[in-house]
């Protein structure tokens, strides 16, 4: 399967981290290792649907950047953390929580050519099959890096205008970086739609495959990002939703 897989956004809410990290319990229940990387620098929050707590990270991706620790350093295995029966492993790369360091990436930067170098480090060292990226929304040089690197990326959008409008842009660019291959996941679909025409309608937009269809759900509302959710309604049709996203990334 494909090495390094980017879920992305143009804009936030759309659940794209909670995608990346329902995506990564199902494959790791596959026997899969994982690794799930938090590039959302700015505003750092997949460590919660994981239960890893501030008091957990001795190292976070920050730390690498800034060259106080090598990448593998501020990798986390919180498969143990998982409820049920999980044959492989996840392990979570996140960025900082603190104040201080969040405003020193807005002062300062970060040189995000490291970024790639990282991922490349992690796989190897942490035998990985696949290696996720929960990137930050919108497009900027981070974004792009990552969308350049990948082997597959989603972007999900929600059907809203906004959403459509600033996807455009974006498959049009990720399509000018050569992606090799390019995903779309409409998420949080009200139950008023029909999912067959929804799909239709993105896919003619975009001329872009829609491998996922999530309706929305009070389910997912109500977890509020505390659990992964995959594992809280295993038969819930976001589940199955997410399932079958899970089994397209492996073909």
């Amino acid at each position: 399967m494909s090495n390094i897989i980017s879920i992305h956004s143009y804009r936030g809410g759309t659940g794209k981290s909670n995608t990346t990290a329902n995506l990564a319990t199902i494959l790791a229940q596959k026997g899969l290792r994982v690794g799930v990387v938090d590039t959302d620098i700015q505003s750092p929050g997949i460590h919660a649907i994981f239960g890893l707590e501030e008091t957990d990270m001795k190292y976070s991706l920050n730390d690498y950047l800034w060259g106080l620790c090598e990448i593998s350093d501020a990798s986390y295995d919180v498969t143990g953390k998982l409820k049920g029966d999980i044959s492989g492993k996840v392990f979570l790369i996140p960025s900082s929580l603190k104040a201080g360091e969040i405003a020193r990436v807005l002062r300062e930067g970060y040189d995000v050519g490291l970024l790639d170098a990282g991922f490349q480090e992690l796989i190897s060292n942490l035998e990985l099959d696949a290696l996720l990226i929960d990137t930050h929304p919108g497009l900027n040089e981070e974004t792009l890096l990552s969308i350049a690197i990948s082997d597959k990326v989603i972007l999900i959008l929600r059907p809203d205008t906004q959403d459509y409008l600033g996807t455009s842009v974006t498959v049009e660019v990720a399509r000018k970086l050569d992606v090799a291959e390019l995903l779309l996941a409409v998420n949080k679909i009200p139950e008023v739609f029909k999912l067959d025409e929804v799909k239709a309608q993105v896919e003619k937009t975009y001329d872009c495959e829609v491998a996922a269809l999530m309706p929305h759900s009070d389910e997912m509302m109500v977890l509020g990002s505390s659990a992964v959710f995959v594992l809280e309604f295993p038969d819930d049709p976001v589940t199955d939703a997410l399932q079958g996203l899970a089994d397209r990334i492996l073909q």
